[in-house]
């Protein structure tokens, strides 16, 4: 074989390995409730782009973060506050933290005639109103501090039906067990059903939603790479496309 051909078949050697996927791996990720429905989009374009398999398990961001602090094996965690992942940088369990989206807090009802607003709120002509639980939920203590700045907290405080999580508050409403909750838009962004109101973000503080890297997950190339590919445009899109604003 002379050096021509030898050089030939040495360049389509290497043009057939850099079409080659690199080996696939897999990552286990902890996932706030709110962010459920953008979080199985991103995950499926994951893991076509990258053919990396991922372990999904979602809930409130109070209860994941107990999870963790415990050994759980999750190697990315993506949370509804600052404040879990911050705590678990500083104790040397987490790095590479970043804000990944900022939620927004609305006031909805499955009945499209019933009315969702300040003043529907300060009537208080339901008999129930769902919201997650402000203890381990930030949406949930979103919801607090926003009847507590609109004066009616303790008005309010006996009609409330707490969730574990957002998703559970928002299944509260969905089955008519309560007549309005305090869900995030990303629940019902792209759903036309009932009535909802955008409340003001004078109302509650901002809920910036942090991811980080976990130790478990320093070694695990397909966690590094679905931390890169949260952070990418592509992801953006479909955070945005759930109603939450990105920076």
């Amino acid at each position: 074989m002379n050096n021509r051909i030898r050089l030939i078949a040495f360049a389509l050697l290497l043009g057939l390995m850099s079409t080659q996927p690199l080996i696939a791996g897999k990552v286990r990720i902890a996932v706030a409730a709110n962010f459920t429905a953008a979080m199985r989009e991103i995950a499926a374009n994951f893991e076509k782009s990258t053919k990396h398999t991922t372990v999904i398990s979602y809930g409130s961001t109070g209860k994941l973060y107990a999870q963790i602090r415990n050994g759980a094996p999750f190697e990315v965690f993506l949370a509804a506050d600052q404040r879990r992942p911050q705590k678990l940088e500083i104790d040397g369990l987490a790095s590479e933290r970043f804000t990944y989206a900022m939620g927004k807090l609305v006031l909805w009802s499955s009945d499209e005639k019933r009315e969702t607003s300040k003043a529907a709120l300060k009537r208080g002509d339901f008999k129930r109103v769902a919201l997650a639980n402000p203890k381990t939920a930030p949406y949930g203590t979103a919801a607090v501090t926003t009847m507590q700045r609109l004066g009616i907290e303790a008005a309010l405080r006996k009609k409330w039906v707490i969730g574990d999580s957002i998703a559970q508050a928002h299944q509260f409403v969905a089955t008519a067990n309560a007549e309005l909750g305090f869900i995030a838009l990303a629940q019902i962004a792209l759903d036309d059903s009932g009535n909802r109101w955008d409340i003001p973000q004078t109302l509650y503080d901002p809920i910036r939603q942090d991811a980080v890297l976990l130790d478990k997950g320093l070694k695990n190339p397909a966690a590094a790479a679905f931390v890169s590919f949260l952070q990418s445009p592509a992801a953006k899109v479909v955070i945005d496309k759930y109603g939450y604003a990105t920076e």
